[in-house]
């Protein structure tokens, strides 16, 4: 029975202009169990001659039946799943992975078989006489020891077809005998051999000797009947061939965990390259989360500011008013009194609070210490309206307002000035030489520009007029209003209202000036948000470099692996195994990058909050969004390298030099 049958087999190779003829109307048959020599002079068309047998190559016409199946015209992956289940191959260069052990390469071809029959990597080893040797790398062993481990990978998926090419070409007399032998004895046992040689002794062992001259087959001689056993094929190989099931199944669970695995090691075997794109990647995931971290972090402080402003709240100042070109002092036409908060509170529905407040700046002294700060006068509903209700003590009473007492709620700078760690509640301190009571400590506000919001001392209203500062008129009124929505119309009444109580025309209303806080809050949210992005957007620029390193490293990985990626093919890998492996190595290598980075970026974070006085807060979605950017980026910049390595074809890659 014929296992290989080709006809009128043409093989024409394009080099730029020209075009090279190797073989021309070859026809040959080989039947089951022979042990056929290929000779011939270099350049005669025997090696493209045993790349086309061995599903290497592709002929540019002629029929090729394999069982009589005609599989000239099989895709690349379903001519990947015939060489790994019904083929072996024996190199001249032997083609081992350099940085595996014997027994590893001995198991190549599993990664890429559903054969649950295959033999056992060790026991094809012992029968190859290096039983003791599968720990050993290949540089550890001589030529005929990798050669030896070259035929055990060919036999680990019990083929029925050898395929060597010029196996004894790199070995010494001794060890191309031993090679020799041991291909004998796979005949003996049934194994179709088809055999590569251009020593006429070598060529003797085998049955049959074909021999090429200029792309022809010019003799064909069969020296011995087959020693081989009449094999049969089994029916689960037939069926596999006549129902065409030739995708194995590359998403299955132990599939994947070989892809990992094969990545792994190729990034272990070349850890400087792997070093520094997992550094590009580290680099630009730390930036990511260091200025995430600092956007994050400064707009919660932000945000805690601007909820010490109060909510829902106007402020209403006199405006300055511009006559012929010159700009008046503010207040200079309107100044407001005690009696404008009472209208304002009385005649404006919608509001839920009024106080109105008065400033200025004194000299405070407690013993020998002295500080310069903010007096500001206010009423009992500021605590509420500014959400600044006392840490430590109390705020003063309406009816401590009323009769002007001498008590003070004082900010965190003036106690850490007048009295360092020392709780001042019930001492006496000097405002402009007045005894005032310290009843309150104001919660921490932090600083708001170039103001320190915690540098305050503020004391009841008439207090601070009749006694202190020496006001007839308020600086300004805040008005809480009881819903969002009505802000703009409680600003408007509060204009009209003002208006008609200082007698104003229409052409001073600007002398009115109504701040809705809502707005100032929203800008400074917005801003904040604004430089956030900002800086997300330069960190994940560095994280793109980072990608298109990947891209150039993988792409360089690609050539330097080029010999490899053939080999994995011949042995039965697919265009999508490769395309997975390389996808996977570049996503472990952002992964890994993605990973240091995280912790990098949390570290430095940690570094400029408790070091440097920074706001940083580190949270989930930037470690997600970091973390997924960069596997996207392993994905985005390794699909291109990736394609590229699976569209190589075997014979040609196995060339590459």
């Amino acid at each position: 029975m014929n296992i290989i049958e080709i006809k009128n087999i043409s093989k024409t190779y394009h080099l730029g202009e020209f075009d090279v003829p190797a073989l021309d109307g070859v026809s040959l048959e080989i039947e089951e169990g022979e042990f056929v020599s290929i000779m011939g002079a270099s350049g005669s068309g025997k090696s493209t001659l045993l790349h086309i047998l061995g599903l290497l190559d592709k002929p540019t016409s002629g029929s090729y039946k394999l069982e009589d199946k005609e599989i000239s015209k099989f895709s690349d992956d379903e001519l990947a799943t015939l060489r790994n289940k019904f083929i072996g191959f024996v190199f001249q260069q032997f083609n081992l992975l350099p940085r595996t052990s014997a027994k590893e390469n001995v198991e190549l071809p599993l990664i890429y078989s559903s054969n649950n029959t295959a033999a056992d990597a060790i026991a094809l080893l012992k029968k190859v006489g290096l039983g003791e040797r599968e720990n050993h790398k290949p540089n550890e062993l001589s030529g005929g020891q990798q050669q030896r481990v070259a035929i055990a990978r060919a036999l680990i998926n019990n083929p029925l077809l050898i395929f060597a090419d010029e196996p004894t070409g790199n070995l010494d007399t001794k060890s191309a005998a031993e090679i020799i032998e041991i291909l004998k004895e796979l005949n003996n046992a049934g194994i179709t051999i088809v055999m590569v040689t251009h020593e006429p002794d070598l060529a003797s062992a085998a049955n049959r000797i074909v021999t090429l001259q200029d792309g022809k087959i010019i003799s064909d001689k069969l020296q011995l009947t087959p020693r081989g056993l009449k094999t049969k094929i089994t029916e689960a190989k037939q069926s596999s061939i006549s129902e065409n099931h030739f995708l194995h199944p590359v998403f299955k669970l132990q599939s994947l965990g070989n892809y990992f695995f094969q990545a792994a090691r190729s990034l272990l075997s070349n850890k400087t390259r792997s070093a520094l794109s997992i550094l590009g990647v580290l680099i630009g995931v730390t930036s990511v989360i260091a200025m995430l971290a600092l956007g994050t972090g400064a707009k919660e402080d932000v945000k805690k500011r601007i909820s010490s402003l109060g909510s829902n709240l106007l402020t209403v100042r006199s405006s300055s008013r511009r006559i012929g070109g010159v700009s008046l002092e503010a207040g200079s036409v309107t100044r407001f009194t005690l009696e404008d908060a009472n209208e304002i509170k009385e005649k404006i529905s919608g509001i839920d609070k009024v106080a109105a407040n008065v400033t200025g700046r004194g000299q405070v002294v407690y013993r020998g210490k002295n500080w310069n700060t903010t007096i500001q006068g206010t009423t009992e509903d500021y605590p509420d309206m500014r959400n600044a209700r006392p840490a430590k003590g109390r705020f003063f009473t309406k009816n401590e307002t009323i009769t002007r007492a001498k008590v003070a709620v004082i900010g965190q700078t003036v106690v850490k000035q007048l009295f360092g760690d020392k709780i001042p509640l019930g001492e006496f301190i000097k405002i402009r030489r007045v005894d005032f009571q310290v009843i309150g400590i104001l919660p921490t506000k932090g600083s708001s520009g170039w103001r320190d919001e915690d540098d305050i001392i503020i004391i009841p209203l008439n207090t601070a007029m009749y006694r202190l500062l020496g006001k007839e008129y308020v600086d300004s009124i805040d008005v809480q209003v009881t819903d969002a929505n009505l802000m703009d119309e409680v600003s408007a009444q509060i204009k009209k209202l003002i208006m008609v109580l200082h007698r104003l025309t229409e052409s001073q209303k600007d002398t009115i000036d109504v701040r809705n806080m809502a707005d100032i809050q929203e800008t400074i949210t917005s801003t904040v948000k604004t430089f956030s992005y900002l800086l997300g957007s330069i960190a994940f620029i560095s994280l793109l470099v980072g990608g298109i390193g990947i891209m150039n490293i993988m792409l360089v990985s690609v050539t330097e692996r080029t010999r490899e990626i053939g080999l994995r093919k011949a042995v039965g890998a697919d265009n999508d195994d490769i395309l997975f492996q390389f996808i996977i190595e570049s996503v472990v290598i952002c992964i890994l990058g993605g990973l240091i980075g995280i912790m990098l970026g949390s570290l430095i974070s940690v570094i400029l909050s408790k070091f440097a006085g920074w706001s940083t807060k580190i949270s989930l979605s930037s470690v997600l969004l970091a973390f997924t950017f960069s596997v996207a980026i392993g994905l985005i910049f390794g699909i291109w390298p990736a394609k590229k390595a699976s569209r190589l074809n075997p014979i040609d890659a196995l060339r590459y030099e």
